[in-house]
C-alpha cells in the first residue's frame, strides 16, 4: 500500500527530509516503523526501538505497536516535546 511520511525536528534532520510517499508491506504503524528501520543508517538510528518517538496517523496520535495503516494514510514522526 502507498502511504504518506513525515519527518519532523530532530527525525526530519537525521533523515534529511521532511517526509516522502511509500509503497509499504506494513499493515500497523509499529510494523512500518521495524520496515523504516531495516533501512538501516540514519533510518535506524533516528527510530530505534530504545527512542521516544512519538506518531500520529492521519493527523492523530496513536501508539505505534497496533495502529492500523490503510492506503494512502499519512504518518508523522517526531521527538517528544518538552517544554518549560
Amino acid at each position: 500500500m502507498k502511504i504518506q511520511l513525515k519527518y519532523f525536528a530532530s527525525i526530519r534532520e537525521a533523515l534529511g527530509q521532511g517526509g516522502e510517499t511509500l509503497e509499504v508491506a506494513a499493515t500497523t504503524v509499529g510494523a512500518l516503523r521495524d520496515e523504516l528501520i531495516a533501512r538501516g543508517g540514519a533510518y535506524a538510528q533516528a527510530l530505534a526501538r530504545g527512542k521516544a518517538v512519538r506518531v500520529a496517523l492521519n493527523q492523530a496520535m496513536v501508539g505505534d505497536e497496533a495502529s492500523p495503516l490503510s492506503e494512502g494514510a499519512e504518518v508523522a514522526f517526531f521527538p517528544p516535546v518538552t517544554g518549560g
